[in-house]
C-alpha cells in the first residue's frame, strides 16, 4: 500500500479540522501580536508535539473507538467540562495584555510560550477522536492499514497539516499589527466565545448520544 496517501489524507485531514478559529491557532495569533512571530513560533512548537502524541493515540485506539462507543462519549464530557471552564476564565477572568517590547522578558518568554503551547493544545481533546474518526474512515476505504510506516505516514501528515495552519494564522495576524492593540484587547473575548461554542457543540453531541 502506498504511503504518500495516509500522509496526503493527513494532510487534508488537518487543515479542515485546524482552519476553523479553535483555542490553539487564536492563541497563536494573539501571541503573534503580542510578543512577535519568534515567540508564536515557539508556542506552536510546544503546541505541535502535542499534536503528534494525540495523533499517534489516535491511531492506536481508533481500532478500540471504533467498536467501543463509549469511549468517544467519555471524551466529549470530558472536554466538555474542560471547555465550559476556558469559557468562563476567558470572558469573565482573562486581562487583555500590554503589547511588550522585544527584549522584555526574553527568555522567560521563550520558557513559557513553548510550554504554554503544550498546556494549550493537551487540555484540547477534540483532536483525538477526530483523528480517530479519520483514520478509521482511511481504513475502511483500504487508504489506510495499521502498520508501522503507515502509521507514521498519517502522524507526520496531520502534524505538517496543522503546522501549516497554525503558521498561517500567525503570519496573518502578525500583518495585522497596525491593529495590534485592539486585537490585544478583544482575543481573549473572541477565543472565550470560540470555546463557548465548541461547549455548546459537545454539549449537543452527548445529549445526542443519550437520547
Amino acid at each position: 500500500m502506498n504511503v504518500l496517501l495516509p500522509f496526503f489524507f493527513g494532510f487534508l485531514a488537518a487543515i479542515v479540522g485546524v482552519l476553523p478559529p479553535g483555542i490553539v491557532n487564536m492563541t497563536a495569533a494573539k501571541i503573534s501580536l503580542i510578543d512577535g512571530r519568534k515567540r508564536a513560533m515557539m508556542f506552536l512548537l510546544g503546541a505541535l508535539i502535542i499534536v503528534f502524541f494525540q495523533t499517534y493515540l489516535s491511531v492506536i485506539f481508533a481500532q478500540y473507538i471504533d467498536k467501543h462507543d463509549e469511549v468517544i462519549v467519555l471524551l466529549r464530557e470530558i472536554g466538555f467540562v474542560i471547555f465550559v471552564v476556558l469559557t468562563i476564565y476567558f470572558l469573565k477572568f482573562a486581562k487583555a495584555p500590554k503589547i511588550k517590547s522585544e527584549e522584555a522578558e526574553k527568555i522567560k518568554s521563550k520558557r513559557s510560550r513553548f510550554l504554554m503551547g503544550m498546556i494549550i493544545s493537551a487540555i484540547n481533546f477534540f483532536p483525538i477522536p477526530y483523528y480517530a474518526l479519520v483514520t478509521i474512515t482511511l481504513a475502511s476505504y483500504n487508504i489506510f492499514a495499521y502498520e508501522q510506516m503507515q502509521n507514521f505516514s498519517l502522524i507526520f501528515g496531520i502534524v505538517i497539516g496543522s503546522f501549516v495552519v497554525f503558521y498561517f494564522y500567525v503570519v496573518f495576524f502578525n500583518k495585522m499589527k497596525s491593529k495590534a492593540e485592539y486585537f490585544a484587547q478583544n482575543m481573549s473575548k473572541i477565543i472565550g466565545i470560540i470555546t463557548g461554542l465548541i461547549a455548546l457543540l459537545t454539549l449537543f453531541n452527548i445529549l445526542k448520544h443519550y437520547y
